[in-house]
């Protein structure tokens, strides 16, 4: 899974406003017509990317869940969710 909270170098309490100062920050370094970098391009495509999904609501919470359930935010607080809920319906 793409972390576009890293693409953007933010994290996962950024604003929209933030997110847009991030986007247009590191596409303009990331251009590849400016950049001579051979992973310029790769890496302009992954901001535009990760711009469009986080400044999307819905897309944005969309991967924030999944985000969360594949543990990136913090592992250890969201596996001990995941089991505390899982035992409790057990019980």
């Amino acid at each position: 899974m793409k972390d576009h909270y890293a693409a953007l170098g933010g994290g996962n309490a950024a604003t929209l406003a933030e997110i847009k100062k991030a986007f247009r920050q590191q596409a303009a370094f990331h251009r590849p017509h400016r950049n001579d970098d051979p992973v310029a391009a790769a890496r302009f495509r992954a901001v535009q990317e990760a711009y469009e999904v986080l400044s999307d609501d819905k897309q944005r919470a969309s991967y924030d869940r999944n985000r969360k359930r594949n543990l990136l935010d913090n592992p250890l607080e969201t596996a001990g969710e995941i089991w505390s809920a899982y035992f409790n319906r057990l019980i």
